[in-house]
């Protein structure tokens, strides 16, 4: 996994999928400024490291959870690997949506699932956690058996750990914060001198804006 992490790491980085900007935060949904943005979409229109991701998904889900009855991605970002996953391992696919539609059938999981099937969420990158939770609940609200979820790339936050952990669901990462900035600093994408301010926001990202 340390070799899978610091190549999928590196190519995020090459195609700019992931951005660090210590001098220059980016501003998320949530408000917090944050030294880096992350769209790992990106790597749907690069067919070589599209590929080694859905590769490297199903083994992680392989080696962690065996084969499940079904995979599952969190819309939106995780609709398109997931299905290439599903694909690959030959089984259906659903994804969930964050709420329901306001019309048609209101769905929010759009795909067929059954009580008792088990599944693998597919999500994209992992901050505290919480709209991968909600698909969990979602699918377990459906009687689905969730046997985990695996993202491309987790920053690591001690309260996604948290939050997964009440919610008694397992889960893993391609590559995460840590090894993304190793990779970055080998790679010289950024200076050893930004090293201090992205550990700083690593540790506490909703107070750091105070301190930028």
């Amino acid at each position: 996994m340390d070799d899978t992490a610091s190549k999928v790491a590196e190519f995020l980085l090459q195609i700019k999928a992931i951005k660090l900007q210590p001098d220059q935060p980016f501003t998320w949904a949530s408000g917090w400024k944050s030294p880096i943005y992350c769209d790992n979409r990106i790597a749907l229109s690069y067919p070589r490291i599209r590929t080694f991701i859905r590769q490297e998904l199903v083994k992680l889900i392989e080696a962690k959870f065996g084969r499940p009855d079904l995979i599952a991605g969190v819309a939106t970002a995780a609709i398109a690997q997931g299905a290439l996953v599903a694909e690959a391992m030959g089984l259906p696919f659903v994804y969930v949506r964050p709420s329901a539609k306001d019309h048609g059938r209101q769905n929010t999981i759009e795909g067929e699932v059954q009580p008792d099937q088990s599944a693998v969420i597919i999500e994209d990158l992992v901050s505290t956690g919480s709209s991968s939770l909600k698909a969990v609940e979602e699918l377990r609200k459906e009687k689905v058996i969730v046997k985990g979820l695996v993202s491309i790339f987790s920053y690591g936050f001690e309260t996604a750990t948290d939050n997964f952990r009440a919610a008694a669901c397992p889960y893993y990462s391609l590559s995460n914060y840590d090894v993304l900035i190793q990779q970055a600093i080998r790679s010289g994408y950024i200076d050893k001198n930004d090293l201090q301010t992205l550990q700083a926001w690593r540790m506490n990202p909703s107070q750091w804006q105070k301190n930028v």
